[in-house]
């Protein structure tokens, strides 16, 4: 028989609530992280609603512009806030900071597939509406766990999601 002395016993008590809080944590769903200023998550996808927009090194116009988005439409991924400026990257990975009054919630995709199908109904062997290059930019409708509904210059259909950017693998869209 052991016997364990007061000292030992909180001790005790300490590592097996220590190893509570750590099963439960990594049980626990990962939390979204929201933005300070809209508590919207982040990141997320935008697109640019002007057909130029300057990109700023920092979130202020006194900070230099970096470069110049001239797509309107374009999709972009919000990665931070900070007043009324958004840090957005584009399909490239490139980045930086944008006044929130050039970008709007309606979501737009880029294609990532030259020739992608545009398929009247979501399915591998279905008839297809159009066919749509590579670069095109779409608005995004709905979406089930792989596939998509797009609107590309007047012609409907669904594509699959692995065939965009601008749409998180898992989101759902009704």
């Amino acid at each position: 028989m052991v016997t364990l002395g007061r000292k030992s016993l909180v001790s005790l008590g300490a590592v097996i609530l220590l190893l509570l809080a750590t099963f439960a944590a990594a049980e626990a769903p990962a939390a979204k992280k929201r933005g300070p200023v809209t508590n919207l998550p982040l990141p997320r996808y935008v697109s640019l609603k002007a057909t130029k927009a300057n990109v700023r090194r920092g979130p202020s116009r006194t900070h230099r512009i970096d470069w110049v988005f001239t797509r309107k439409s374009m999709p972009l991924q919000i990665t931070a806030e900070y007043g009324h400026w958004r840090r957005v990257r584009d399909i490239e990975g490139a980045g930086g900071w944008i006044h929130y009054s050039l970008l709007s919630g309606v979501r737009t995709v880029i294609v990532q597939k030259d020739m992608l199908p545009l398929a009247v109904r979501p399915g591998e062997k279905v008839a297809a509406a159009a066919h749509l290059e590579h670069g095109v930019i779409a608005k995004l409708e709905e979406c089930n766990p792989d596939w998509c509904r797009l609107n590309a210059g007047g012609y409907k259909g669904w594509v699959l999601k692995e065939e965009l950017w601008g749409v998180e693998a898992g989101e759902i869209r009704d």
